[in-house]
C-alpha cells in the first residue's frame, strides 16, 4: 500500500508551504496523478484524510485529477494515449514499438504526481481575498 507513504509526503508538503505562508487553514488541495502511477485514488483520499487530521489539512478538500498515459514517438508525429492493464506497469514499463516507424515509444504523461494547487486561509491586512498557491 504505497498510497499510505505518498499521502505523509504528501502532507508533509503541504504542512511546509502553510507553515512558509503562515496559512491558519488549508482549504483545498489539488493534485494530478498520472494513471502510471498505478495508484488507488480511493486510498490515497482515506490515507490522506487519516494523516490530515489534527493539522492545518483537517477537512481540506483533496480533489485528485487523474492524467492519462500517453506515449510518443521521437521519430515521427505519433502520438496516442494507452491503458495499463497488467500489473507487470508496477516494476517496468514495457519497450512500446511505433506502429508507424518501428521507434521506441517514449512516454509522455501519465507518470506525474505533483500538487497544482493550495487553496489556504492566511491572515490579512486588508480584506483581500484568500491567496491561492499554483
Amino acid at each position: 500500500m504505497h498510497e499510505f507513504s505518498i499521502a505523509t509526503s504528501l502532507v508533509e508538503s503541504l504542512l511546509e508551504i502553510a507553515n512558509n505562508q503562515t496559512a491558519t487553514k488549508v482549504l483545498s488541495v489539488h493534485l494530478k496523478v498520472g494513471k502510471l502511477r498505478l495508484i488507488s485514488l480511493d486510498q490515497l483520499r482515506f490515507s490522506y484524510r487519516i494523516l490530515s487530521k489534527d493539522t492545518l489539512l483537517e477537512n481540506s478538500r483533496l480533489e485528485i485529477e487523474e492524467t492519462p498515459a500517453v506515449k510518443r514517438c521521437p521519430n515521427c508525429a505519433y502520438h496516442s494515449e494507452f491503458e495499463t492493464e497488467d500489473t507487470f506497469f508496477h516494476f517496468t514499463i514495457p519497450t512500446l514499438k511505433c506502429p508507424h516507424c518501428g521507434t521506441n515509444l517514449e512516454i509522455d504523461g501519465g507518470d506525474e504526481c505533483v500538487i497544482t494547487k493550495v487553496r489556504m486561509k492566511i491572515p490579512s491586512q486588508g480584506s483581500e481575498p484568500e491567496p491561492s498557491i499554483s
